[in-house]
């Protein structure tokens, strides 16, 4: 499998070493092509990490015939363009999170996907971990009894970076690093959402710098979710049981699960697989959906790409985040931005 990589920032430092190690490692998985606005850029990534083509346009990277897959590793503002230009040229996409600016752009490029017959996912990496398996095995062996409630947070001092705080670029807590507490809850507890209950900070250009949410679920269970560009977090998961808890050690990479029971003593503690670097799993769950014809991963399914973004619309629209994009779609009879859509 040829894999390419439209962007060439920090992320998609991340997933070449991804690759590289897997081809490393003897998978049938190639370090193929880079494409960036810039020639020198890209040429200077593809010599770095190891590709074997560099492009100067994102247009000259997805025409290339000899690509199987389209890694989009642009920020969050353009991943609807990019996304949908690859589609446009027959290529299979794995798109980084947040997957689009709002679950419109969503539906659209799911649906382009699915008329042409190609793979589409989202690249939130905890989604491919076999550290998910890991916890739901936990709470499904009651090892912490009856679980009810679990807690979540990430947070990063971001404010320094340009792409966070501008709305144009759909910058925020929520969509960088909110997504993962909410992906964390809704993983460990798979059923449907009754409730959303939220409140945000805005930083100073309109965007939301720090944020919580609580998720009531159907079946009565509850989400406390964090997330902030303002701290550092601990970055910790905590799924409660009426005989302990379960504690996860940095949801958006898992690094040790820890078992704790009533008396707040650690019983057992579980070390994840090691990794490449975790972004691995991603890309094995879309060569093995192109090896059996899938046009979806059944890791991180369209329908939870769909849920997890009417979700955050849904935040953005009750805390007043409207990113100016969506503010020129308005209808002409007021209806209002597709953010507040479900």
């Amino acid at each position: 499998m040829k894999v390419a990589i439209l962007g060439a920032g920090n992320i998609a430092k991340s997933m070449a070493a991804a690759v590289r190690g897997l081809q490393k490692r003897g998978e049938d998985v190639e370090p193929y092509a880079v494409g960036a606005r810039e020639l020198a850029r890209a040429e200077a990534f593809a010599k770095a990490e190891g590709f074997a083509k560099a492009y100067g346009s994102y247009e000259e990277l997805v025409r290339d015939p000899e690509v199987d897959l389209v890694y989009v590793a642009t920020p969050h503002a353009m991943h609807y363009a990019h996304t949908k230009l690859a589609l446009e040229h027959g290529k299979n996409v794995l798109c980084e999170k947040a997957f689009t600016m709002n679950a419109e752009q969503a539906g659209e490029v799911i649906r382009l996907a699915e008329e042409k017959g190609l793979l589409l996912t989202e690249a939130i990496w905890p989604r491919y971990m076999p550290s998910r398996q890991m916890i739901l095995d936990l709470i499904d062996s009651k090892v912490i009894g009856n679980v009810t409630s679990l807690s979540a947070n990430l947070g990063y001092p971001l404010t320094h970076v340009d792409r966070m705080v501008r709305p144009e670029l759909c910058g925020g807590a929520l969509l960088d690093l909110g997504v993962y507490p909410l992906n964390f809850a809704c993983m460990a507890f798979p059923g449907d959402i009754k409730d959303v209950a939220s409140t945000c900070v805005k930083w100073e250009t309109g965007v939301d710098a720090q944020n919580s949410f609580t998720l009531t679920f159907e079946d009565g269970r509850m989400a406390v979710l964090y997330s902030s560009m303002l701290v550092q977090s601990d970055r910790l998961g905590v799924i409660n049981g009426d005989k302990g808890y379960i504690e996860v050690q940095n949801i958006n990479n898992p690094e040790e699960i820890r078992i704790f029971d009533l008396g707040r003593t650690c019983i057992r503690t579980i070390p994840v697989p090691e990794q490449i670097n975790g972004y691995e799993y991603e890309v094995m769950a879309c060569k093995e959906a192109l090896e059996n014809g899938w046009k979806e991963c059944p890791q991180m399914p369209h329908s939870e790409t769909i849920r997890m973004m009417k979700v955050m619309d849904s935040l953005r629209k009750s805390w007043g985040v409207i990113y100016p994009m969506e503010q020129s779609s308005c209808s002409a009879d007021g209806t209002g931005s597709a953010a507040g859509r479900r």
